[in-house]
């Protein structure tokens, strides 16, 4: 078994549907300091166990002890490889977090693989590259919990860790299996970390190929794709029966500030659908907060009931955004403590409409966000079903009565994704058709 430690739940699930391309049983768990390995063997024992520690907003401290714990649990359960996947943008306590994982394991040696072109993520001597920016200079660079104001992937390792980070060059790569070999052994004897360059897939066929047995990834999930797997073979392993849909449309909810999602947000509007807005400053104040939400639920539930797809968001003005934070600031949160109050009304907007109406399918955009709705609607556990986009699956959860979710990364996703999530969705596309109406 391969072991996963994730720092948000929508980069749990990208790193899932790279795996089970391959046909892999995947299954993705929340951390929490009580989870057991019973909790997790419960549940049919996959190929793949992938354990989201939510820990990107975390400090330093806490995010190495979650992983740290994490990495023991998924050994313990048997796993004899292991991924710490982080954000492709580098964003979060990648330092700590590599540290916990090899720490845990008790090995001395992580090769970290961040690029991802699929979803325009490349890395070119070292240098860190989003759609052909460099990252200091894209969209991340005003990520307002991680601005990320460096494109040296070594350098912003470097940074968070005591041990040290060397780099492959993409020549290096291009010679072929034998000389990346030959190459990263001999920085293996002076470096714990080795940032290798991603130009195109061919990088990663040939990282994978070459490397495939090392016990410790670091990086994107792009890599994870082109790893040889070989999942046991079962029977009987597809999820049991969705509720119907009753007639009912799809809700999304968005929570992200990424331009990508307020493209999908927008291209969706053009499209019919009915679109709301959460106003964040009413979210700092609780008598307007609970208001908002009711009123919300109100509107959405009716369009939701009339077969109409919804889409509710929360402000992404930017003006609107930095008087949000303003003000959060003058009633003493920080911007993290702002971003997970928003996420948390915008869950409980959701949650009560899933409550009150029975809705089983959600779309939900942003990592904060699908955290909080997840922890809202009491999810602890997942199945990764089928890819819509490169890094974005679908999922079913597991429990007594299973949802069909689409949590996905801020960032990633073409402007029509959320038409293709929602007729995803919608259709179930191979999951139990039988209860589809």
């Amino acid at each position: 078994m391969i072991g996963v430690a994730a720092d948000d739940i929508t980069g749990a699930h990208d790193i899932g549907s790279m795996f089970a391309k391959s046909g892999a049983l995947v299954h993705v768990f929340s951390y929490n300091p009580r989870l057991t390995e019973q909790d997790i063997l419960r549940w049919q024992l996959p190929d793949v166990i992938i354990i989201d520690t939510d820990s990107r907003f975390d400090s330093p401290a806490t995010a190495y002890n979650k992983v740290f714990q994490a990495a023991k649990l998924l050994q313990g359960l048997g796993c004899r490889q292991f991924y710490k996947k982080t954000c492709s943008a580098f964003r979060g306590n990648i330092g700590p977090e590599l540290d916990a994982m090899l720490d845990a394991l008790n090995e001395d040696f992580a090769g970290v693989v961040v690029g991802f072109p699929k979803n325009g993520r490349q890395t070119i001597d070292g240098i860190h590259y989003v759609h052909g920016v460099k990252l200091e200079e894209s969209e991340f660079r005003r990520d307002p919990v991680h601005p990320m104001d460096r494109s040296s992937l070594v350098e912003l390792l470097q940074s968070q860790t005591k041990r040290r980070v060397g780099l492959v060059r993409y020549n290096v790569i291009e010679q072929g299996i034998e000389a990346l070999r030959s190459e990263t052994a001999r920085l293996r004897e002076h470096y714990q970390y080795v940032v290798f360059d991603v130009v195109d897939q061919d990088s990663l066929k040939a990282i994978a190929h070459a490397l495939h047995q090392l016990p410790v990834f670091g990086g994107s999930s792009a890599l994870a794709e082109e790893l040889p797997l070989r999942p046991r073979e079962r029977s009987g392993q597809g999820p049991g029966a969705l509720p119907p849909r009753k007639g009912m449309g799809i809700l999304c909810a968005a929570g992200s500030l990424m331009p990508q999602t307020k493209a999908q947000v927008e291209y969706m509007r053009q499209q019919g659908a009915h679109v709301f807005e959460l106003e964040s400053l009413k979210v700092l104040d609780e008598r307007e907060r609970t208001a908002a939400i009711q009123g919300l639920c109100s509107v959405m539930g009716a369009a939701l009931q009339q077969g109409d797809d919804v889409i509710v968001h929360t402000s992404n003005d930017p003006e609107v955004v930095a008087e949000t934070k303003r003000v959060g600031q003058a009633l003493g949160l920080s911007t993290t403590m702002v971003s997970r109050l928003v996420s948390e009304a915008l869950a409980e907007v959701v949650a009560n409409c899933v409550e009150e109406l029975g809705l089983s399918r959600l779309l939900i955009a942003g990592g904060d966000t699908s955290a909080a709705v997840c922890s809202r609607l009491g999810v602890q556990g997942m199945r990764v079903w089928r890819e819509i986009e490169p890094g974005i699956p679908s999922c079913i959860s597991l429990g007594d009565v299973p949802l069909f979710l689409v949590l996905k990364s801020g960032s990633f996703g073409s402007s029509d994704f959320f038409v293709k999530a929602v007729a995803h969705l919608r259709s179930g596309n191979g999951v139990a058709e039988s209860s589809i109406d």
